[in-house]
């Protein structure tokens, strides 16, 4: 029997909801469960008016990512919990390949590789992942920058209750907050060299936005965890 996948799907007026939500829907696996969590919007929420028979509906006042994602988590039956920003798009096996992958592994968290795609969809770049072969390259590439897509990782429930859910304090780097958290515990954090998530570039994305206050928040959440990291690769040279 095939254990039950929550995705997860943060919204806050957000013009391709019904893109992601649809895609959301589109996937081969079964059995799926799909919560779209919205954050306090003001638009577009009309977009998910069709899809409401076959999803959870949650709305919660405005807190930021994080907040929408923990409250998701909190609320999954699944034993996984995919991410999905309102923005990208799953392929339609994204989820099969990952439990699979990760039951194989016997993983509690993994990433994959991904697609770039524009407003309109078209892909714009294939493969985007650097897609490290040796885990000591992949640990250091967290030294320099954030080598994990969030829209790309898989997580077993049970990591979130070891290790704790995202931290609500970071509006821009919970993500990259929660992969240190995650290898410094101890956990493998497996790659799967497939694409299976199209990251669309546009010009509402919070990435370009909020570029100025997203870097000193990076600069200080990498900071918080680059000596927990670097013992981590100390032991993992050995």
């Amino acid at each position: 029997m095939l254990p039950l996948v929550t995705i997860v799907i943060p919204f806050y007026n957000c013009a391709y909801i019904d893109q992601a939500v649809q895609s959301a829907l589109n996937q081969t696996y079964k059995p799926l469960e799909i919560i779209v969590v919205d954050d306090g919007s003001t638009r577009h929420a009309d977009r998910l008016t069709p899809y409401l028979p076959y999803i959870s509906y949650m709305g919660k006042a405005n807190g930021g990512t994080a907040t929408a994602l923990n409250h998701g988590i909190r609320n999954a039956s699944g034993e996984y919990i995919a991410w999905l920003s309102s923005d990208d798009l799953f392929y339609p096996d994204k989820i099969a390949h990952q439990v699979a992958f990760m039951r194989d592994q016997r993983a509690r968290i993994s990433h994959t590789n991904f697609n770039y795609i524009d407003q309109t969809g078209k892909v714009t770049q294939y493969q985007v992942s650097p897609g490290f072969k040796v885990t000591t390259d992949f640990y250091r590439g967290f030294l320099n920058g954030n080598p994990v897509n969030g829209c790309t990782v898989m997580v077993k429930k049970e990591l979130f209750q070891t290790i704790g859910l995202f931290d609500e304090s970071l509006p821009y780097t919970h993500d990259l907050d929660f992969w240190f958290r995650a290898i410094v515990s101890g956990t493998c954090f497996p790659f799967l060299n497939e694409a299976l998530t199209a990251y669309r570039w546009h010009d509402a994305m919070g990435t370009l936005r909020h570029q100025e206050k997203i870097m000193p928040e990076y600069l200080n959440t990498q900071a918080r965890h680059r000596e927990a990291l670097l013992q981590v690769l100390a032991r993992t040279n050995l």
